[in-house]
């Protein structure tokens, strides 16, 4: 594949089928995140938010990987910068991350090739993480005396304390099996058929009724530090809610018609 010209875009978006597709337009630096890139995931993301045609998000690599972590660029500047300056930078990915987590839309992963560092933690990040068998996925930060310190408080309640601390403090790579093993991912599938696939894989999310699955993914996540009754009591208001749903009526209807076929 020959890499984009400078006027091409860093982030390719497109909407088909209830599915926003958000494609790192950075083969030739294996799609390593920058700030304007960053940026344009944050900008693509409200706008699939706002928008009624989307049921579900991906998020792709375009050429060989997924993700190669930092742009080697910015993190030449990380030196030369104040520890607020850093702070400030710090904030600029956490906040990428919480918009995916608040994302009322389901967001998956489509991951080949290699998902490192920040391209690990990214995908982390997504509800959903479909790779191909032979895609590698690592936070090696550590070798380099830094920490994978954004992804943390999610890769914590992905994986569970133990294997997050393994991962991150050993550093080591690891294939997209064991990645699936551990929990980081959700599917695997054979490269030969990786992409037919993984659309089926998001067609099916998609074609699900989608008040079903955005109060699903908000439920779940609201959970997190509620002790057990204030859960039970959170399942009780959103377990009312979807019933006042159109699609939960029609899907009762449909059952209730075919119980008496």
């Amino acid at each position: 594949m020959n890499a984009p010209s400078v006027s091409e875009p860093v982030l390719l978006y497109g909407v088909d089928n209830g599915v926003a597709t958000l494609t790192l337009n950075r083969p030739e630096k294996r799609n390593a995140l920058n700030g304007a890139l960053v940026q344009a995931l944050k900008d693509r993301l409200a706008e699939a938010a706002d928008d009624p045609a989307v049921r579900v998000v991906v998020i792709t690599g375009a050429g060989k990987d997924f993700c190669s972590g930092a742009d080697l660029s910015e993190l030449e500047k990380l030196s030369a910068m104040s520890e607020e300056e850093n702070l400030e930078d710090a904030r600029t990915l956490g906040a990428l991350f919480a918009q995916m987590r608040n994302h009322p839309r389901p967001i998956v992963a489509l991951v080949k090739g290699r998902a490192l560092a920040g391209g690990c933690g990214l995908a982390t990040a997504c509800d959903l993480v479909v790779a191909r068998d032979d895609a590698e996925f690592g936070y090696p930060e550590v070798h380099l005396g830094f920490v994978p310190a954004l992804v943390m408080t999610i890769l914590r309640r992905r994986i569970g304390e133990g294997r997050a601390f393994g991962l991150v403090a050993q550093g080591d790579r690891i294939s997209a099996t064991e990645a699936e093993r551990l929990g980081l991912v959700t599917r695997v599938f054979p490269a030969f058929t990786f992409r037919s696939e993984a659309d089926t894989y998001v067609a099916s999310l998609a074609a699900k009724p989608v008040s079903a699955v955005t109060l699903t993914k908000r439920l779940l996540y609201e959970l997190d530090g509620m002790d057990f009754d204030s859960g039970l009591e959170r399942g009780a208001e959103v377990n009312a809610e979807a019933r006042m749903t159109d699609a939960c009526r029609e899907g009762v209807r449909r059952f209730l018609d075919k119980s008496k076929e």
